[in-house]
């Protein structure tokens, strides 16, 4: 069936689309930047390739390893060669990101799903200089969305685009779903970015699986008021994935106090998961500067 435009819808349309490229771009520019000038060598060490492949053979140097000779080479020349090897970098990476509804939430300069969505550029920018292929997988109670490993400027725009334009259809979260995914569908071993709130109930034998498949890397974006809650008196507040609505009175001191150790125990459960599993957990406030984050996650895996 066809569906007609009027001139101002087309013109709302032209706008929209005019505002999401103006988006992309400045993403672009601020994360390529990033990826080119500050993480230059770091995300080359801290994510290594598959092993050491064979290049050539060229003659024996005083000071080569003579196990490196080849025998057969030798032979036919008469004179002593070596198998020359080099690192075998080509990596593929995985972005899993969470695009559950408590990604809207941000009381600082950015919501939480802004910050992933820095956070996923800069990487896929850094994958793509390394020569490496990039995919993403976007997840909330269920696999949303799968982008394929590619390679290329084309298609790391398409994954910002993305980033900044896709919407979920539902707005819960169950990051056992996507740690499921994962290990069904990458059949080879990959370095994967989970990126998320991890405002998740338990998703430990999930993660056990998928950590010894894959070289997995958590990532926590997380607001201030997380893991506080402001003295502000009589408050509404809704779950932004579940729409539930409720009163909370801020003033009462045991309120926040709860409040506060239910965050402190649900980081805690975390931390011990991603540990037990061997996997490096980095998090990072949606007021802070991620850039200081992944440099320090970077620099502990070189």
């Amino acid at each position: 069936m066809l569906k007609f435009l009027n001139e101002g819808q087309n013109q709302f349309i032209s706008m929209e689309t005019s505002e999401i490229l103006k988006k992309v771009r400045q993403v672009e520019i601020k994360t390529r930047g990033l990826s080119q000038n500050i993480f230059a060598g770091q995300y080359h060490t801290a994510f290594k390739g598959r092993g050491m492949a064979f290049s050539e053979v060229r003659e024996y140097q005083f000071g080569d390893d003579i196990r490196s000779i080849d025998w057969n080479v030798t032979a036919r020349f008469n004179h002593p060669y070596i198998k020359v090897f080099e690192e075998e970098r080509e990596l593929t990476v995985m972005l899993l990101v969470d695009v559950s509804g408590s990604g809207d939430f941000g009381t600082e300069c950015r919501t939480k799903r802004e910050l992933m969505t820095e956070i996923a550029a800069t990487l896929a920018f850094s994958a793509i200089q390394n020569n490496d292929k990039i995919g993403v997988i976007f997840f909330s109670d269920k696999i949303e969305k799968f982008i394929a490993p590619q390679k290329g400027k084309k298609h790391i725009l398409y994954i910002i685009r993305e980033l900044i334009e896709f919407r979920p259809e539902s707005r819960k979260t169950d990051i056992s779903v996507v740690m499921r995914y994962l290990t069904n569908a990458i059949k080879k071993r990959c370095t994967a970015f989970l990126i998320s709130d991890f405002i998740s109930d338990s998703f430990d034998k999930a993660l056990m699986i998928a950590g010894k498949k894959h070289d997995l890397v958590a990532l926590q974006v997380y607001d201030e008021k997380d893991s506080e809650m402001p003295d502000i008196g009589l408050m509404k507040v809704k779950d932004s994935e579940t729409g539930e609505c409720m009163y909370v009175d801020t003033s009462r001191w045991d309120v926040r106090k709860s409040y506060e150790e239910h965050w402190r125990k649900r980081q805690e459960r975390l931390s011990k998961e991603f540990s037990k599993n061997g996997i490096d957990l980095a998090s990072v406030r949606t007021g802070d500067d991620y850039v200081k984050v992944l440099i320090n996650l970077f620099r502990m895996r070189g």
